[in-house]
């Protein structure tokens, strides 16, 4: 049963994969797959903190809090699973740094980003989020450095991470 899922896991990243092939889809899934990066992400909440109002800096400093808890979080899921990334040239920086590929952070991590976008508001910006989730997820598996299981259960992860942050958030006072 497991070897059948894997086979149908590997087919279908197959199918999804757009690494090696120029054009538009491959740049959209190239901006993409970065777009959900984590040092993308804190160096532009650090900057929405300096330059935003009291409004803007509680959310720039519960989505860093946030991603930093969900980096961990998936980190020692990857260290214990340790499962390889698909072959592949694209993404040379991820196979280096991390060459473990279940379960996916970008893919957590857009989702959770999602999550706490809808429940900290305002709707515009979890709306956005929301759209830019998928984007991010999808991209991963068509830029050959993560396998579909590996986002189907980062993007999981990630969502139910975003729903317990949220229900932590507002007790962590003293950060916010």
């Amino acid at each position: 049963m497991i070897t059948k899922l894997l086979e149908l896991d590997a087919l279908y990243t197959e199918r999804l994969r757009v690494a090696e092939k120029p054009g538009l889809l491959r740049n959209l899934a190239i901006l993409f797959a970065h777009s959900g990066d984590s040092w993308f992400w804190l160096s532009g909440l650090i900057l929405l903190w300096w330059l935003g109002d009291n409004f803007w800096k509680q959310r720039a400093l519960a989505m860093g809090f946030s991603i930093l808890v969900t980096a961990v979080l998936v980190m020692i899921i990857k260290f214990t699973v340790r499962r390889r990334r698909p072959a592949g040239e694209w993404g040379d920086i991820y196979r280096k740094t991390d060459p473990h590929s279940f379960p996916s952070g970008h893919a957590a991590r857009a989702s959770m980003l999602a999550v706490v976008g809808l429940g900290l508001g305002p709707g515009w910006f979890g709306l956005l989020l929301l759209i830019w989730a998928p984007l991010v997820t999808l991209a991963r598996v068509a830029m050959g450095v993560h396998y579909l299981s590996d986002v189907i259960a980062g993007f999981i992860f990630g969502a139910g991470m975003g729903l317990l942050l949220l229900a932590v958030i507002p007790r962590l006072t003293f950060l916010f």
